[in-house]
């Protein structure tokens, strides 16, 4: 065809060859290490796998062979932008903990000079319009929105710069500040989510108020959308400019907060994330509370064989727990519940429930990792007969019985039992690679025995690949079905009888094993209790939410708690160690300062206030609190921000009806002038 491409392929479904035209041909195409690498890692003499990855351990995901040297992102293994992200705090961590006789000897506080005081002076804004390469210049004519922007009010410089971010950029920006008296700053460039804390930084460094300044985001919320329609794409930038100089000038100084930091941790969840978690803390030289509401440390793990790897996972997790209980940092507090909580990042206190008796303890962050558990079905006959196991209950069956596989008759396993359904969407993600290493146990107890995975889709992701590709060389039959033909199970007189529709064949196959095992999905636990003490937020399948699914993996959206292991979503054992050494690296951020700044944009209470309390309900992060306040010699009732808590997210501007809150740096004031001023033209 035409302009297009032919594509020629066999239907899976049918075995028919099949052509089709198609405009566009995308190729996803797979991961390799590259060549300097590999160099690098001769060099430094780290072992390499057949794929030329870092080898490494499930128990040790950031470790190399060589101590001190550490691995993480695609160089370990195929992996994509949040768990590339965890691993890199993972290796952090440990790295860190290696250096921690060492920790704070190198290292400088920055200073700022002095805070100049500009609330007298008239508004003089300097403007900085980045072209970022072409991602903004590519469409937006930013020559033409300099000379635009010389023309608004208290405007008394512009300048276009090629690359705003860089550090030269930084230091020019710093100098035209001065030379130029500028009390306000204006960045027009992209997202203030990655890049608004450098720019703060500079405008600390040319003794402003970091406050004082503005963005507007020209590139993600225009360019990269408008980039077929350039002067529609300049006509918004003249808007977005526009609206944030109004803002800029109308910015006052803020005052700058901060909390003190109680240097101790608290862990909730005993299974091998929260071990992990609490020992990594205590390594680092901070006092660790570690909860479990059962009565024996381990969780998931006890019932766990080997990893994928084949590497025996009761030794480790033995040797782990006896780390974790005679550590001298580390309290651990059996059939615990966590009762109650109040305060914020740095200053947790929390009352815990130990066999039937309560005591208080303060903390200055959290590390949530209380696990997942194993779906039980409702069908299958999963209850009914003892032929039908769960993935956990086969693993022990393999570990108790062995001798008996050598004598079974055929085994069956089918996937996705619970996952990928309505009232579960999501992938289990683990339960493909443990089904095939548990049908090459079984085939190598006995090569002849008759083995069928009865899957809608195998996803053995990364070097797992391999065991998938192992089991089809050992004979085990994989029988792809759909949601519309799930198998069928039944009994026919003293036999199990399955029944598969062969999608090749077309033809329906029986199969009568001794063992049926179900690969039963990951669901969460109950997190009730911690969402309504932390006011932490759940994701629509129940797990644990983290504040930034890329940026900030193991971070929750309360400040100073952390998440780890299977409370986050389904993941084998070397990502919920990854995951708990991340998060111990992500709580030393805050933990390793006695005082800790916060943001400043924070809501504020005005003598509008009345104590109508509709602001209290409505704060997502129970951050306001209703107090009493005398005034004519009458008691009233006003709300009070806690600082740490609060989030600027301003609902409680939005839903006040008196004008009795507002955020700084949002004001009902600012955000109206910026409407007038997006509406100047219309």
């Amino acid at each position: 065809m035409k302009g297009g491409v032919v594509v020629e392929y066999f239907n899976d479904q049918t075995g028919e060859r099949v052509k089709e035209d198609f405009d566009m041909l995308v190729l996803s195409v797979g991961l390799e290490v590259t060549k300097g690498s590999m160099e690098l890692a001769r060099a430094l003499g780290v072992e390499l796998d057949k794929y030329h990855f870092a080898q490494s351990s499930s128990f040790a995901p950031a470790a190399t062979n060589v101590p001190g040297i550490y691995a993480s992102g695609c160089f370990q293994s195929p992996k994509d932008i949040p768990q590339s992200v965890t691993e890199a705090s993972s290796a952090a961590a440990s790295a860190s903990i290696a250096l921690i006789n060492q920790r704070g000897s190198l290292t400088h506080e920055r200073t700022f000079p002095p805070e100049r005081d500009v609330a007298r002076e008239e508004p003089r804004v300097g403007v900085f319009v980045c072209s970022c390469g072409i991602n903004i210049a590519g469409t937006i004519d930013v020559k033409e929105l300099v000379e635009y922007a010389k023309g608004l009010p208290n405007v008394v410089f512009v300048e276009n710069n090629l690359f705003s971010c860089s550090q030269d950029t930084q230091v020019m920006i710093k100098e035209k500040i001065q030379e130029h008296n500028l009390n306000r700053v204006v960045v027009a460039a992209c997202t203030p989510r990655t890049h608004e804390p450098l720019f703060r930084e500079t405008m600390k460094d040319s003794g402003l108020n970091e406050y004082l300044f503005e963005m507007a985001n020209i590139r993600n919320q225009n360019s990269w959308v408008h980039g077929k329609e350039p002067e529609k794409a300049l006509e918004k930038a003249r808007d977005q400019l526009r609206m944030s100089v109004v803002k800029a000038s109308m910015l006052e100084p803020l005052e700058h907060l901060s909390v003190n930091v109680n240097q101790s941790a608290l862990v909730v969840g005993g299974g091998i994330s929260g071990m992990v978690t609490a020992l990594g803390l205590a390594d680092q030289g901070y006092e660790t509370y570690l909860l479990e509401k059962s009565d024996r440390l381990g969780g998931n793990a006890w019932s766990l064989v080997t990893t994928w790897r084949g590497e025996e996972i009761r030794p480790y997790l033995e040797n782990l727990i006896a780390r974790v209980e005679n550590h001298s940092r580390i309290k651990v507090y059996k059939n615990a519940e966590l009762k109650t909580n109040k305060g914020s990042v740095g200053d947790f206190v929390s009352e815990i429930e130990v066999n039937g008796e309560r005591k208080a303890i303060k903390y200055g962050i959290a590390v949530v990792c209380t696990g997942g558990k194993e779906y039980k079905p409702q069908e299958y006959l999963y209850g009914q007969d003892d032929r039908v196991f769960t993935h956990f209950e086969f693993d022990r069956e393999i570990s108790e019985h062995r001798p008996a596989l050598e004598k079974a008759k055929g085994a069956v396993f089918i996937q996705c039992v619970g996952s990928r359904e309505p009232e579960r969407p999501y992938c289990s993600r683990i339960c493909c690679t443990h089904t095939v290493h548990s049908a090459i146990e079984l085939k190598k107890a006995s090569p002849r025995m008759p083995v069928y995975v009865l899957y809608r889709d195998i996803r053995t992701y990364g070097a797992r690949e391999d065991l998938y590709q192992k089991a089809r060389e050992m004979g085990v039959i994989f029988i792809q079905y759909d949601l519309e033909n799930k198998p069928r199970v039944s009994r026919d007189g003293d036999d199990l009888l399955v029944v598969a529709r062969d999608h090749v064949l077309f033809r329906d196959v029986e199969i009568r094993p001794d063992y049926l095992v179900l690969a039963s999905a990951v669901v969460p636990a109950d997190h009730k209790n911690l969402v309504e003490l932390y006011k932490c937020g759940l994701n629509s399948d129940g797990f644990l939410q983290e504040a930034h699914a890329k940026l900030r993996p193991v971070d929750m959206s309360v400040d100073g708690m952390f998440l780890a292991g299977l409370c986050h979503y389904p993941k084998p054992v070397d990502e919920c160690i990854a995951q708990a050494q991340a998060a111990v690296s992500r709580a030393s951020t805050i933990l390793s300062r006695a005082v800790m700044p916060l943001d400043s944009i924070k809501s504020f209470v005005t003598e509008n206030c009345d104590g109508c309390a509709i602001c209290v309900d409505t704060c997502p992060y129970g951050a306001i609190t209703l107090t009493d306040y005398e005034r004519d010699e009458a008691m009233h009732k006003k709300i009070e921000t806690n600082k740490a808590l609060c989030k600027g997210c301003g609902i409680c501007e939005a839903t006040c009806p008196k004008q009795g809150v507002f955020v700084h740096g949002f004001t009902n004031e600012q955000l109206r002038a910026q409407v007038h001023a997006a509406l100047e033209n219309v």
